[in-house]
């Protein structure tokens, strides 16, 4: 089995639903992952987004990238620019590490239509990039 992680800023919102989905779109090819260079606690927005496409992160927790010491990584996904930026030495010999950054829906303020269609749109994003990732990178 492959070890994926997928890393944010705060492990709240869009590194929560990757890990969502990766684990949606593949069955046993690997063990995912998700932390953060700090913790910010699981985001509702992101919880009901995801709800919405019959995903269930709401029994995810928030976790520090240091809670993983360890783990041979297979590969190391960044999904925010910070993270990839401040991202601390993660030992990983022959990790492939990729990087997409997603805009964070939890920045926006506005109507609660604004805010849902901000979720939306990067859940889509997200969606897409792990079909993606799944079909080309753990299957082939």
């Amino acid at each position: 089995m492959k070890n994926v992680l997928v890393l944010c800023t705060g492990n709240s919102c869009r590194s929560q639903m990757a890990h969502g989905y990766l684990n949606y779109f593949q069955d046993k090819l690997a063990n995912i992952y998700s932390a953060g260079i700090e913790t910010h606690g699981l985001n509702p927005g992101a919880v009901a987004i995801m709800k919405e496409d019959r995903v269930d992160i709401s029994n995810h927790t928030s976790n520090h990238v240091d809670e993983y010491a360890g783990i041979d990584w297979d590969y190391i996904i960044t999904v925010c620019d910070h993270a990839k930026e401040n991202c601390p030495f993660i030992p990983a010999k022959n990790a492939i590490r990729i990087h997409q950054n997603f805009f964070d829906p939890s920045k926006v303020k506005g109507s609660e239509k604004e805010i849902h269609d901000a979720f939306l749109k990067t859940r889509e994003e997200i969606k897409e990039f792990c079909h993606d990732f799944v079909k080309e990178e753990l299957r082939s």
